[in-house]
Parts: structure tokens; sequence; C-alpha cells
């Protein structure tokens, strides 16, 4: 779906500012002619492609997560490549998230109350519990239970990894509660907006996500995650349940077009991981040409990645035209930023199954995922039958985490915040660290918080540190067990 964003965006980018000020600027700086009622449809379009914009963007998927899992590779300026960063470095998914995230999301609420409508609070409740759980996976403890107010809590207690995922599962029950096919419309929708079942879409992606979150959890607390999947099938809207409904914004044009595309249009310092490239080769993999251009010079095997985190002049010395970019389909300006696809919930539900969470045969699951990766990206039914077919894809309930942990990190190729958190929870594929990476042979396992919460939210700060462990990328997660 491709909306005219531009206007709808300026407001919203108008609001989202208006609304992020603090109690004492709002009482002072008071526009008698400016309104004092926020569009809720405006309201949703804007705070949806402000974080859609920084989940698909540079700091945290282009700089960070993209290249830790290796699906990217820097050829340029490759400091981030090899684990170099500062207490700068990840500020926008912080800053992002709650300024024009949490923030917008809440007000949003609080309209949907006040005007009885129910479809709106549980999309934006959706949609909240989808950034504190992008949040969450990155940086462990959080501020949730006092993000709630601004106002009232300038430096909000960080809660536990554990408490804030409890906490979402609990706000997406309320969500699917909320939503209602039947209710009242509601517009700027530019996810599932247009299409005729479109609340029946948003109580899918709640439960999607509850399934989501309940793997997250399901190695410190299975019978939490059990209770979440039995909650979800006694519900019964299901799951996102074909490549259609896949909760994703399709960008449009410039000035709305993918941040890949954007950034691509001036710049030339990515290239695809030599790591995914020969997994792809070693498989056989149909998906290599549509993740990955061919090289400007022809070379022996049309698409070459390059290795990761190389000095400046070792990348160099590879030929930025003897090495690929990532695929021009992802490089398109209306390439869409998934948020869940069909192939990662049957990933997960083959995942639940094998565990004994929920019912259905493991194997099959699994087939039907990577099935739906394929058809996702262009793929024909006998290339697919050729692919499944194979040894080396076969299914291996022996080591269940192996089988869809390698393949579920190429279905999620571009999407690096989802495979980052996935590749840290089952611990494949099994990597090896950046050829000049700066952490003594080690892997980035969290985001870094930003420098400002130690000035800013120092006490609160400390007493994250002090329970989370050391505020650094090696340290590892609640979630993140073996």
């Amino acid at each position: 779906m491709k909306l005219k964003y531009i206007t709808i965006i300026i407001s919203g980018t108008l609001l989202l500012s208006a609304t992020s000020c603090k109690k004492t600027l709002e009482d002072v700086n008071k526009n008698p002619n400016g309104s004092e009622s926020a569009q809720p449809d405006y309201l949703l379009t804007g705070v949806t492609k402000a974080i859609a914009d920084t989940y698909w963007g540079t700091a945290n998927n282009m700089d960070a997560s993209l290249l830790w899992i290796q699906n990217w590779s820097k050829i340029q300026y490759t400091d981030p490549d090899r684990y170099i960063y500062t207490n700068t470095s990840f500020n926008e998914l912080w800053t992002t998230g709650y300024t024009k995230g949490i923030v917008n999301l809440n007000s949003l609420i609080k309209i949907a109350d006040a005007q009885a409508n129910p479809n709106y609070k549980g999309v934006a409740l959706v949609l909240r519990s989808w950034v504190f759980q992008l949040l969450t996976d990155n940086y462990g403890d959080v501020p949730y239970t006092q993000a709630s107010s601004i106002k009232e809590y300038l430096t909000p207690a960080y809660d536990k990894q554990k408490d804030v995922y409890f906490a979402l599962l609990e706000d997406l029950k309320t969500a699917q509660a909320s939503l209602n096919p039947s209710g009242p419309a509601i517009l700027g929708d530019i996810i599932y907006g247009g299409k005729g079942n479109q609340i029946l879409l948003w109580k899918k992606f709640a439960n999607s996500l509850r399934l989501r979150i309940a793997l997250r959890i399901a190695d410190r607390e299975p019978e939490k995650a059990r209770q979440v999947l039995a909650d979800v099938q006694a519900e019964g809207s299901g799951y996102i349940s074909s490549n259609a409904e896949i909760a994703q914004l399709i960008y449009s044009t410039s000035p709305n077009q993918n941040p890949i595309s954007n950034l691509f249009d001036t710049r030339d310092d990515y290239r695809i991981s030599k790591t995914i490239v020969d997994k792809l080769f070693a498989l056989n993999d149909p998906r290599l040409p549509v993740y990955a251009s061919k090289t400007a010079d022809a070379t022996p095997q049309t698409y070459v990645g390059l290795p990761n985190g190389l000095l400046v002049g070792d990348a160099s010395s590879y030929g930025f035209t003897k090495t690929s970019k990532p695929g021009t389909y992802f490089l398109a300006p209306s390439a869409p930023a998934v948020i869940i696809s069909y192939a990662e919930v049957l990933f997960d539900q083959a995942e639940a199954a094998q565990r004994g969470l929920i019912t259905g045969n493991a194997a099959d699951l699994y087939k039907q995922a990577i099935t739906a990766s394929l058809t996702q990206y262009g793929v024909g039914t006998a290339d697919i039958s050729t692919y499944l077919a194979q040894s080396s894809v076969a299914y291996d309930a022996a080591n269940y985490r192996k089988s869809i942990g390698d393949q579920k990190w190429i279905a999620l190729f571009g999407q690096g915040l989802e495979a980052f958190a996935e590749w840290r929870r089952l611990d494949y594929p099994q990597l090896t660290p950046a050829v000049a990476g700066t952490l003594g042979g080690k892997f980035p396992l969290r985001f870094i918080y930003p420098g400002t919460e130690q000035s800013l939210n120092g006490t609160s700060y400390k007493a994250a540190v002090a329970s989370q462990g050391a505020d650094a990328l090696t340290t590892k997660l609640w979630f993140d067990v073996n």
C-alpha cells in the first residue's frame, strides 16, 4: 500500500514535536491559535513511519545489527564492522523509540479512550509493544512502567527485561481484546489500511508478536510461554497466515523512500557479507540473486561477498567493482520495512511445536516457513521443491536450533534487529567474529545505553547496570541463555 505520506507526515511530525515537550514548556509556550486536540489518524501515520524508519535505517540496522549477524559488511569506514562505537552510537533507537514512539502511542491510547474507539487503542498497544520489544531486545533493562508518563517521571526507573516481556504479553492480550472488526473505523493506518479485513489483520499481528515474545522467554520461562500460546489458541484469531498478511510498511518514492534506498543514493560503503553469500552458494539457494547484486565488473562467481570487520585498506583492496552490493530488491525506493513476515511466524510455530508448547508437526511447519520465504521473494514452485529436497536443508529434530536458526537467519535477511535477537537466542548460525574485531574474539551481544542516560538519568542508569551487568557490548541479556 502506498499513501501520500508527505502532508500526513508533516502534520504528524509537528504533533510529535509538540507532544514531546516538557510540562513547563507546555504551560508557557501555548499557541492560542493552535489546536489542542491531536488527530488520531495523523498521529498513527507519523509514529508508524518514524519507528519504521529507525528500525530499518542506518544506526540500528546498517551500522550495527546487519553487520553483527553478517548479512552486510563495510568496504569503507569500517569501524562499525570492527565493533568500534561510542556512547552516542546507539542513541537513535532509544531516542526515537521513546520520544516519537512511546510518548505518541500513549497519546493515541488516551485519544482512543476519549473518543471511545477501541480499535485505535488496540493498534496503538500493538505498535507500542513492538517498540518496547525492540528496546528491551537490544538494551536489556529499560524504562517501561514509568515511561507511561514523562511529565510525572522525568528520570524513569528501568524495569528488568523479564518484567518488560511479561508486561508486553499482557499489553498484547489487552490489544487483542480491544480490537473489534465490527467496531469503529480507523484511518492513518499505513500497515494494513485499505484492506477489507484491516482489524482482523491487526489481531493476527498482535498474536504473532505474542508468539515472538513467548519464544524470547521460552528458555527462561517455558510455562509462561506455554500459557501465552494456549491463550492465543483459545482467542481464535490466529497468526499472520499468508505473505499477503505480512506486517510491513511499503515505502514510496522520494522523499518517502526506504531508508536503505535513500542511503545508497549518495553512499557506497556497504557490501553483502561473505558469510551469507557463501552460505547461499553452498545451499544453491535461489534467494542469492535477490539478496545480492551482481558485481559491477564481471567476476567468476558473479556474486562476491566481503568479509566482515576488515581494516580500511584491506577492505578497499577487494575492489568496489568486484564485490556485491545488497540486492536491488532491497535498494528500491519502495522496498518494504518488514516487521513480521509470514515465514517468521511459521518458523516460530515450528519451534513452538518442537518444544511442545503447541500442537503441530515441526518438520512440516519448518518446510512451510522456507516455502513462505522463497515465495516472498518470487521463487517459483519447481525451484522451491528442488531446494527443499536437499539433504542440507532437511529438518533435524535432534538439533532444531541449527535447522531453524540457519534457515531463519536467511529468511530474516535485511531485518537486522530481529535477526540479531534470534541469533543470540538460538545460537545459530555459528558465526566467526569480525576479522579485525576489537572485542577480543567476541561478538556484540547488546546495544550500550546512550551516554545521555548517565548524565540525565544517572541514578536509574546505575541501578540498571548494577542489576544487569556492565554497560558493555559483550554483556549477555536475560533472554540470551546459552
